[in-house]
């Protein structure tokens, strides 16, 4: 029997980050499923495709390679923007999942991270999070991250509301938090007491689930 510990949130809310350390300190498996679209956002890109073609998203979501989920190419602005396009798309939706479905399967248990791993993914999990923060606050943390790739910080606030608007008004698993989901506001929070936080949040609930176990 696999436990799992759904995160959910919005864009550079933080919820990768702590769902990375909640795996770490339980000793679960990872699974970023924001990547997962982004691959399809890069399968689209890569075979020259518009990301408004909704047949064309879903015949690269078919295809998505999980072990590309480390390529630097998933990670920029442009992709990013590509990938809450094309997940939009129903199909796109259905084709990926079985794919988390499969990996929340893991054992001893596993954390996935994403806009509707608590409400359509892994409703039955044993914790959840919603992970939000201010607009701004997650602007500036994205822009932290690509201002190299040269956007200024007003463009990432303009994309990341873009980004919320489409999330939250989809007919597809819209982002929205679970009605059981823990409400996590990081936006005055570093890294650390936001752990904290959460992990003070699941501990109960993943340690029971631990104790009822089979040993050995």
């Amino acid at each position: 029997m696999s436990i799992v510990i759904a995160v959910d949130g919005p864009a550079a809310s933080g919820k990768g980050t702590l769902a990375k350390k909640l795996a770490a300190h339980f000793g679960f498996h990872h699974l970023d499923t924001g990547a997962l679209y982004r691959l399809v956002a890069l399968g689209v890109v890569e075979a020259g495709a518009d990301p408004a073609d909704e047949p064309a998203a879903l015949k690269a979501a078919l295809a998505v390679d999980p072990a590309r989920s480390g390529d630097p190419a998933i990670r920029t602005k442009d992709i990013g923007r590509i990938a809450s396009q094309v997940s939009v798309y129903p199909t796109v939706r259905a084709a990926l999942f079985d794919f988390q479905r499969s990996f929340s399967a893991r054992e001893p248990g596993a954390v996935l991270d994403g806009r509707d791993i608590g409400t359509v993914i892994c409703p039955e999990a044993a914790a959840k999070l919603f992970v939000d923060a201010r607009p701004e606050v997650r602007a500036h943390r994205r822009w932290l991250e690509l201002k190299d790739q040269g956007p200024s910080e007003v463009e990432i606030l303009i994309d990341v509301k873009a980004r919320d608007e489409r999330d939250r008004s989809r007919a597809a698993a819209p982002l929205k938090p679970a009605p059981d989901a823990y409400l996590l506001d990081t936006s005055d929070l570093d890294i650390e007491p936001a752990f904290a936080a959460a992990l003070e949040a699941v501990r109960p609930a993943i340690e029971e689930k631990l104790k009822a176990l089979p040993k050995g």
